[in-house]
């Protein structure tokens, strides 16, 4: 007989958004014109001197093992790099190399939670949060973003958590958000300090999007008092440098949690591939004028879906204060149908029209908190953006499509109406 799969194994939830890229892939495979707006990468090639640098490495011998926590220089360039940022006083000994940013998810919870811990997560979230709590058998506790607030963090269920959980012991802050596009004001991050400041709770500070703040500048919890005591913040390339198929990230925390950081690195990973880390630094030191540019594009892109959604009937969308995605509010649409946000993305991708679809994400896809939205990238060329925009204020007035898709997938009937934020 087979041997059993664990509890977690069995219960375990992953990433939605690669489950509906594998069915936009297959119907483009079959002919039909998918607009793809579902999977966060961007459609940029990698930032030019992290390629070059890249491929000399390779060529240059850089593919065996490496430190754990990083490549010296690569260390000390990533500290410099943020310090110069965000006016931080980090070094080398602050920083430890990763594949990217989500793996830092799993290393926090071990490295400072314990079974039966509180742990905050502001919803809607990003869809890896509750895995990597649950691997630590820990307890996550919710706390709604509402589109009234700009789906910034709201301070009085920290207070709340802290005053009330048995075991209040770490904080998931994503600014940056991931889906939503909120951002944490400067005010936000010193009261969530003020809040934390000399307590046994840590946060974990998700912070991919840093390069992507459309009103004002990206602040980090790190540059408040006290906090590279109690949080590790983590940073990626894929967004800013267009490496997501590099694979490269690293997280700044104090010196103690780094040092934890390395030992899990090397328990889990062994090493970050060297070559990739040569590659960071290159993007670091040199290709800041082509991300700047990049990102503005990516700015011009986010306010021309909003508007064109802003213009469709049930559709109601904020202007994110950052990142490359824009979540608007569907309710109105999905009441009238009587079928769930996410019910709605796989309409607009699987059944809306037999020659074309668009694929986007449900908002359920981040949480209970995220139903009544959906969630759009802007990773593709304009004209296209504006195909997508026409093509959903159009596949929105087709009742008698959506009913079919309803009447074969009843799993995504609306069991009761959403409210509309």
């Amino acid at each position: 007989m087979p041997a059993t799969f664990s509890t977690f194994a069995s219960t375990v939830q992953g990433e939605t958004a690669f489950t509906v890229l594998a069915v936009a892939r297959r119907l483009l495979a079959a002919g039909k014109d998918v607009i793809e707006l579902e999977i966060g990468d961007s459609p940029f090639p990698t930032s030019p001197a992290a390629l070059e640098a890249g491929v000399e490495a390779i060529g240059a011998g850089h593919t065996h093992y490496g430190p754990s926590l990083g490549l010296p220089e690569f260390r000390a360039a990533a500290a410099e790099y943020v310090a110069r940022q965000y006016e931080l006083s980090v070094t080398a000994d602050h920083v430890v190399a990763g594949p990217g940013a989500k793996i830092f998810e799993q290393f926090f919870c071990e490295a400072f939670v314990n079974p039966g811990d509180g742990v905050l997560v502001f919803s809607p979230h990003f869809p890896t949060y509750p895995a990597n709590i649950q691997r630590r058998g820990a307890r996550m506790v919710l706390s709604r973003l509402r589109a009234a607030h700009d789906f910034r963090p709201n301070l009085a269920d920290v207070e709340r958590f802290l005053a009330a959980d048995p075991r209040p012991k770490a904080i998931f802050l994503n600014s940056p958000h991931n889906p939503t596009g909120g951002v944490a004001t400067l005010d936000d991050l010193e009261g969530l300090a003020g809040l934390i400041r000399g307590r046994d709770v840590a946060v974990f500070s998700d912070e991919p999007y840093d390069a992507m703040v459309w009103r004002g500048r990206h602040r980090t919890l790190l540059s408040q008092p006290g906090m590279l005591d109690q949080c590790v913040a983590a940073y990626t390339f894929s967004k800013s440098f267009s490496m997501s198929g590099w694979r490269l990230g690293f997280a700044v925390g104090s010196p103690a949690a780094i040092e934890v950081l390395g030992t899990l690195t090397n328990t889990a990973l062994s090493c970050v591939p060297p070559f990739t880390q040569l590659a960071g630094m290159a993007a670091m030191a040199d290709d800041g004028p082509v991300r700047d540019e990049r990102m503005a594009d990516f700015r011009r892109k986010v306010e021309r879906l909003v508007d064109g959604l802003n213009a469709i009937d049930g559709v109601s969308c904020l202007m994110p204060g950052g990142t490359f995605y824009v979540f608007p509010s569907v309710a109105p649409i999905c009441n009238r149908y009587g079928i769930t946000s996410h019910g709605l993305a796989l309409y607009l991708l699987e059944a809306a029209d037999d020659r074309r679809g668009v694929a986007c994400l449900g908002g359920e896809c981040f949480g209970g908190a995220g139903g009544g939205f959906l969630r759009l990238s802007c990773a593709e060329p304009d004209e296209r953006l504006s195909e997508a925009v026409a093509f959903i204020g159009e596949a929105v007035t087709r009742g008698e499509r959506a009913a079919a898709y309803l009447q074969s997938h009843p799993q995504y009937r609306l069991r009761e109406p959403y409210p509309d934020d």
